[in-house]
């Protein structure tokens, strides 16, 4: 097969990069740690850009852009800041190369070096709080809701497309509060909207509740996140939301006049998703014929293949096909027609479903006699022989049932890898076979590091139980609060 795929339960590391490239989602490129988001990839993250962009507007909040260069000296005013990001870092320190005086090539100019190096942006607190000081005087000016779409840089050692690359694209929303009330429910907001965003568009199960003091964001009081778990037993964090407090608006001295005349410093949050969500899409859905895109998600919706004998024949189909195509977006569907006459409709059927278009129609003389549509749906592979009147209702009512399915497959699956263990032997056992682990911690960060050390697994977060239930440390076997949710991650 032409796009034969790597079996998914031998090797879920090269089934998921095999994938990737195969479904043309995205490949490596000429920097090391880079990758090319490609055109049907793209597509798929434009969609999400999209439905993010709308729910982020429905709440108040608007885009801006700000500086992909960050200078080296606002780095260092948030203490745990730059600490959490310093290894990870980009620097330039000259603005122009010369050619090289010893032989072919260029290198750099010595005397064009920076007076002050820059760091290319990692993440872009610094540099908006520093604005925000420009901006805000006044009870007046708050709040400010800025939402920015943009590339970030992280030098990242051991990288894999869409999971972990040296640059990636994101969103980074940055907020501006008069209140610290105001600043949680923003925390709050946010990461509720990822959350809908991940079950309603990505099809996707997720916990959400705030990390440990340790796994907070660098220079945060509080991170909330959104944790899916992938069909490999692994943890992803797939979005975050931060209450920053007032950290950055004292390191930048961003001071409002209250109502009373009285200086306060604001009280901010930040939150965003990335291209990351691409991989958590991949490795929550996918199997070993390819992509299982949701139809929310799918660039191609539908797409119609000929059967056919001849030129004739494929330009009878394919007229018949352009009928049921507007038909079909009539209803909003998106619509491909696959008419290539150099391969064969086996090699069609086969390239579709790698790239995980959720329905495919299959149209050859018989069918047109009988007034019929072969339809095969790509989240069960099931096929089914539908008239041609009612063609469009039925694709509408299909697409929103695979889109159903997907997400009841995927929490099915996750509620059978969710387990409660209380005894840390049992725990370092089951844990190699990955899942969800609920177990009591007793709240200290000692513990969770050596239970990190001994086992590699790490609280992904603690879950907001309405009645959480008290117990015993399952590691040192002192008194815990609650149940928090173990795994290995991403």
């Amino acid at each position: 097969m032409a796009k034969e795929i790597t079996n998914r339960d031998e090797n879920y590391s090269e089934w998921y990069n095999n994938l990737v490239t195969k479904a043309d989602l995205a490949e490596n490129s000429a920097v090391r740690g880079c990758m090319v988001i490609k055109p049907y990839g793209y597509a798929i993250w434009e969609k999400m850009h999209d439905d993010l962009d709308r729910r982020f507007k429905v709440t108040g909040h608007v885009n801006a852009y700000f500086p992909l260069f960050i200078p080296k000296s606002f780095l260092s005013r948030e203490a745990e800041h730059v600490e959490g990001f310093a290894k990870e870092c980009a620097v330039v320190t000259h603005h122009r190369l010369m050619t090289n005086p010893d032989g072919p090539g260029v290198v750099v100019d010595p005397s064009a070096r920076l007076e002050e190096e820059l760091v290319v942006r990692p993440t872009s607190e610094t540099i908006i709080w520093n604005s925000y000081k420009g901006w805000i005087k006044s009870y007046r000016d708050l709040p400010i809701l800025c939402n920015q779409w943009a590339n970030v840089v992280r030098w990242e050692m051991r990288t894999r497309l869409f999971l972990r690359t040296t640059e990636f694209l994101w969103q980074e929303g940055h907020t501006a509060h008069a209140t610290a009330a105001e600043a949680i429910e923003e925390t709050r907001r946010m990461i509720n909207v990822y959350s809908d965003f991940a079950r309603e568009v990505m099809a996707m199960p997720v916990w959400v509740g705030p990390k440990t003091a340790s796994e907070r964001f660098a220079g945060a009081l509080d991170t909330l996140c959104m944790e899916a778990l992938m069909q490999d037993g692994k943890a992803l964090q797939a979005g975050t939301s931060h209450f920053l407090g007032q950290n950055f608006a004292k390191a930048f001295d961003v001071q409002f006049a209250n109502k009373e005349g009285v200086l306060e410093y604001v009280w901010a949050t930040s939150w965003g998703v990335s291209t990351r969500l691409m991989g958590a899409l991949v490795m929550a859905h996918s199997d070993n014929h390819g992509l299982v895109l949701p139809p929310k998600l799918a660039p191609i919706q539908v797409v119609m293949v000929p059967i056919y004998k001849g030129e004739e024949e494929l330009s009878a189909i394919c007229a018949h096909m352009e009928q049921l195509k507007v038909r079909l977006e009539a209803k909003g569907i998106s619509v491909k027609i696959d008419a290539r006459d150099n391969v064969r409709s086996g090699f069609k059927f086969s390239e579709w479903e790698v790239k995980g278009v959720p329905v495919r129609f299959a149209i050859g003389p018989r069918d047109m006699a009988n007034a019929s549509v072969e339809v095969c749906r790509r989240d069960t592979l099931e096929k089914t022989v539908v008239p041609v009147n009612n063609i469009a209702d039925y694709t509408l009512e299909l697409l929103d049932l695979i889109q159903k399915n997907i997400y009841e497959k995927a929490l099915k699956f996750r509620e059978s890898h969710t387990y409660e263990v209380d005894s840390y032997d049992e725990f370092k056992e089951r844990i190699e076979n990955g899942g969800f682990f609920l177990c009591h911690w007793d709240g200290t960060t000692e513990t969770e590091e050596k239970i990190k050390e001994e086992t590699k697994a790490t609280i992904r977060l603690i879950p907001e139980w309405e009645h959480p239930q008290p117990g015993v440390c399952m590691y040192s076997g002192k008194p815990s609060k609650q149940r928090v949710v173990f795994a290995r991650a991403y």
